[in-house]
């Protein structure tokens, strides 16, 4: 009987310590996770977590060069209109099954009808075929430059690699099941929105030998799990990875920097070269009164970049005034456009709305409560437009609901909105193409819909450029023509570093961008 009874005992123990030695990876990152699909939405979290259940053909890497990634091999005609990819051997998704040229196929159309980087690429594709279940070919109509970057493009929208009956979902809809081929598999039935995702290591994926560099090289699942827990409270986050109930914290605000370079385990991180984070205002461009461009244009004179910046990160180290829609600091910073970043005039505002034939009704603006430099950037404009005399209507909501709410069309009594605040990474905004925001593809574009056919011509004279010296010409002419259209308007940029228990953790990966979780090892 005691023999039984020690058996029963240690059968009963063993899960426990498999358990205890089991290498977790608790985060705070900057949003929480609603959204599993990357490709229907470009909210960074959910490009986080896309990065984590699913792969990219190509990686873009610390310099912003293409990397292959699933790709094993490549080769691309003389002429530049024909190329043939080979995925690599060992491809599997988490249910188990090959990693198919169908299912790159079917997921790079769903991504190509969705994102604008896709878009545009897929707008060269005159054919993409499958050769066999490995090899497949795509096919341009002329040669365009921007072919790899695109599909190796570090912020969102990835262009994730999906399951074929996954990516024959309407890119108008949201996929369900989140099942990639990348280092974490999604635990779905953990999952819980308000609280936090969980990650299970991916024992069957292969990374690549080369050393990791941003989305480029191996792709190592060092830990068993990975934790993303939602803490909405800065100072409790803050709190938490000084005592050690985190590891991780992707975007300490500011303020608690000079605590965290004190506290003992604890150190700060610089995500990249250029800084991390851009912020914008986007304006509804289908709705009255931003249907009008002089309307859109009164929006420049209620934006002074160092009210914004000023109270989002306090610290001027970390923060740059930057007039233009293009990354101050990038390859292709330029002053088209800047004219209408120079006065802040609410009395002027005002007058130039009244010219465009607002009448005072009220302007929606979605106030997200819940995130750390979209709410208190919101607030800010917020402020502005009273102190103008704009009937504003505030609809306060979590950013997860904003991110839901900025999709839909309809006029603002009908659900839709006027305004919403939202940032952008800064590497992706200092590239044209890779900038999804300055796009301006009408119904086909990002939430705002901003409609100017000549923006388009040159994001597309931009790809095909000869040369760096007219790469920065066309991007002079664009920014010019984007600002006065008002794609969005810019309250500056800045540059907060990441956060973690050194004493627990290493192997982090940079990235501008998106967060990159894999690579991480804990002790």
């Amino acid at each position: 009987m005691m023999v039984r009874v020690l058996a029963v005992l240690a059968a009963l123990l063993l899960p426990l310590a498999a358990s205890a030695q089991e290498k977790v990876l608790r985060a705070v990152m900057h949003a929480d996770v609603r959204v599993i699909d990357p490709v229907w939405t470009t909210q960074t979290i959910a490009n986080i977590h896309g990065a984590l259940v699913y792969d990219t053909l190509f990686g873009n890497d610390a310099d912003q060069k293409p990397q292959p990634q699933m790709v094993g091999k490549y080769e691309i005609s003389p002429d530049r209109l024909n190329y043939t990819f080979t995925l690599r051997d060992g491809l599997k998704f988490h249910d188990g099954s090959p990693v198919t040229t169908r299912d790159v196929i079917a997921s790079l159309k769903r991504w190509g009808a969705k994102d604008g980087v896709g878009q545009r690429l897929m707008g060269y594709v005159t054919e993409m075929k499958a050769v066999d279940d490995k090899s497949f070919t795509m096919t341009l109509k002329e040669p365009y430059g921007m072919v790899l970057e695109s599909l190796g493009k570090s912020g969102s929208s990835i262009a994730a690699i999906m399951r074929e009956k996954d990516a024959m979902t309407d890119p108008q809809q949201q996929v369900k099941e989140s099942v990639g081929s990348g280092p974490f598999i999604f635990a779905k039935d953990q999952w819980v929105p308000g609280s936090k995702a969980v990650y299970l290591k991916n024992k069957d994926y292969l990374p690549r030998s080369e050393p990791p560099s941003s989305f480029a090289g191996g792709k190592v699942p060092g830990v068993d799990r990975i934790e993303l827990i939602w803490m909405p409270d800065p100072q409790t986050a803050m709190s938490a990875l000084i005592n050690g109930e985190i590891d991780f914290w992707e975007n300490p605000n500011t303020d608690f920097l000079p605590l965290l370079e004190k506290a003992k385990g604890v150190k700060l991180l610089k995500t990249g070269k250029i800084d991390s984070t851009q912020g914008m205002i986007r304006l509804n461009h289908l709705q009255p009164p931003f249907d009008n461009p002089k309307a859109r244009q009164a929006m420049y004179y209620l934006i002074n970049q160092e009210d914004f910046l000023r109270t989002i990160v306090g610290d001027p180290r970390y923060y740059k005034v930057c007039p233009g829609l293009l990354t101050c600091g990038g390859p292709y910073e330029n002053d088209g456009g800047a004219q209408w970043m120079k006065e802040y005039s609410p009395k002027k505002a005002l007058q130039l709305l009244k010219e465009a034939g607002y009448k005072g009704e009220p302007i929606t603006v979605l106030a997200a409560t819940d995130h750390n430099t979209i709410t208190p950037a919101t607030q800010v404009l917020i402020q502005a437009m009273r102190e103008a005399g704009i009937n504003v209507d505030v609809q306060s909501m979590d950013w997860g609901s904003v991110v839901t709410r900025r999709a839909k069309k309809d006029p603002p009594v009908q659900g839709g909105w006027n305004i919403f605040v939202t940032t952008s990474g800064g590497v992706g905004s200092s590239n044209p193409v890779l900038h999804t925001w300055i796009g301006a593809a009408c119904d086909k574009g990002l939430f705002g819909w901003p409609c100017d056919p000549e923006v388009e011509k040159l994001r597309n004279a931009f790809g095909m450029a000869k040369d760096e010296a007219e790469r920065k010409t066309v991007a002079n002419a664009l920014q010019a023509r984007a600002m006065d259209d008002v794609v969005f308007l810019p309250f500056g940029q800045w540059d907060a570093p990441l956060a973690y228990r050194a004493d627990r953790i290493s192997g982090i990966v940079p990235n501008t961008g998106l967060a990159v979780l894999w690579g991480i090892t804990k002790k």
